[in-house]
């Protein structure tokens, strides 16, 4: 598999642990930064992660910011992008069978290393079941909600 990954300040440390994992396992990593742990914006890596994986059809990105939540949100307003934000090989597992999640998020200060590699096996084992999930996905696509009064 060919992955995208990217992190604030806060998800810096376990980049490089995810790319020795990964790269190791013979996937394609390709790292967009940053490059050091001095403070950056999430929603700037979030965006760059998340337009590689629209314009590269069949790879995926991996964001990890403090907690998770702020960098798969911002990813998630890329149109296309089903990040999804994980905590365990369960989620993992499930956001490739039911949602198609093409960004797989954690956060540095929520999960450990050991949980870290058993949603990275989750996520990558793991195919789209389509079906009935097929059809939920393509109302994800098309939802525009526009402004809720």
């Amino acid at each position: 598999m060919k992955f995208y990954i990217a992190t604030d300040h806060a998800g810096f440390i376990l980049k490089a642990f995810v790319i020795e994992y990964l790269s190791a396992k013979g996937h394609e990593i390709i790292d967009l930064g940053p490059m050091s742990d001095e403070r950056v914006d999430y929603p700037d890596f979030a965006k760059k992660c998340a337009g590689k994986v629209i314009a590269d059809d069949g790879s995926f990105g991996i964001l990890i910011c403090g907690t998770g939540i702020g960098i798969s949100i911002a990813a998630n307003k890329v149109a296309g992008i089903r990040a999804a934000l994980c905590h365990d090989a369960y989620t993992a597992s499930m956001c490739r069978a039911h949602n198609d999640a093409n960004i797989l998020c954690f956060g540095e200060r929520v999960v450990g290393k050991g949980v870290i590699e058993s949603m990275l096996n989750a996520f990558c084992e793991t195919q789209f079941e389509g079906g009935r999930h097929g059809d939920r996905v393509a109302k994800i696509e098309g939802c525009d909600i526009g402004r809720v009064e």
